[in-house]
């Protein structure tokens, strides 16, 4: 049996500003903060994971919280993220929110064949809000400000940008084994975007490559995205991946363990960072599920450092 990815796993992005970050995801998206951590090779700073009510696979939106600049757009990069909602009336619904809120935000519009609002956050993060009204139900966060009904599904499909496509098509179909399912116009530009579809396929299992030569290369900051991360359902599934890699040549960085999942990351040809991650033990691992994401939580190998790192840490409210 070919191996498989079954989907989007996380998307972690950068935030110059841990406090408001917290009250725009949780207070306007109506995410829900199910773990609330530090990046574990850079412990001075917060890595905060916003998700569904059950802190499912596929719905994390993670942030660093470092002090730079903004990031210069371009190409080489993750260049929207996709946030997949129940229906066109749930679309409408986050349009006239948006509104009230102020954040910036498009309109309405068909994309590949499914109705989509972009809109921004206040650091300049891309969105794409995309009608998803099939796939894995929605599990809402009793406690958010937004109707269960219209809260945010999951993550996908997720857009890259890069100026050629030839060697990433290459990784994502004979070393990913993703399936090339469709082309459409660049709605944002010139050009194609590329659809590459994992497992079974549908938005919260797409890749979107938009083929853009003529823009500058990307630099990091607040508003960008760090990496995207890919799911496989367990450790086995890893060991797979890992020696895949391993026989393409592809270098990575061998797995990495981070407790709540295990890890493989690796540059795709374009130098953008990919992640293949475990869908367990998931993040009711250390803290009960009622209450994920109301204290700060550490790996047992961070844990003997718990009063040096907490004393470096911002106080959250």
């Amino acid at each position: 049996m070919t191996q498989q990815l079954t989907g989007i796993h996380h998307l972690t992005a950068i935030t110059a500003n841990a406090q408001e970050n917290l009250r725009f995801y949780t207070q306007t998206l109506g995410l829900r903060l199910v773990k609330k951590t530090v990046n574990q090779d850079d412990t001075s700073a917060y890595h905060l994971f916003y998700a569904d009510g059950l802190a499912s696979p596929g719905t994390d939106l993670t942030f660093f919280d470092w002090p730079v600049g903004h990031e210069r757009r371009g190409t080489h990069s993750v260049s929207r993220t996709g946030l997949r909602v129940a229906s066109l009336a749930t679309l409408e619904w986050w349009r006239d929110r948006l509104a009230d809120f102020k954040v910036k935000a498009g309109e309405i519009r068909d994309v590949a064949g499914r109705a989509t609002l972009d809109f921004e956050d206040g650091e300049g993060q891309r969105f794409r809000l995309t009608v998803d009204d099939a796939g894995a139900p929605a599990r809402p966060w009793e406690r958010s400000p937004v109707p269960a009904e219209h809260q945010i599904k999951g993550l996908g499909p997720i857009t890259l940008s890069v100026p050629d496509i030839r060697n990433t098509e290459a990784v994502l179909v004979q070393v990913m084994n993703m399936k090339k399912t469709a082309t459409y116009p660049n709605p944002d530009g010139a050009g194609d975007v590329h659809v590459f579809s994992m497992g079974e396929g549908g938005p919260a299992a797409e890749l979107h490559v938009a083929v853009e030569p003529d823009l500058p290369a990307a630099h990091q900051g607040a508003g960008a995205v760090h990496h995207v991360a890919f799911r496989a359902p367990d450790e086995e599934a890893l060991h797979g991946w890992t020696e895949r890699l391993r026989g393409f040549r592809l270098p990575s960085s061998g797995e990495v363990e981070r407790f709540y999942f295990r890890s493989l990351y690796f540059r795709e040809p374009n130098g953008i960072l990919f992640e293949i991650a475990t869908d367990g033990p998931g993040f009711a691992v250390d803290e009960p599920m009622e209450t994920l994401g109301e204290s700060l939580s550490l790996p047992p190998f961070l844990e003997p450092r718990r009063a040096q790192i907490e004393a470096r840490l911002k106080p959250l409210a």
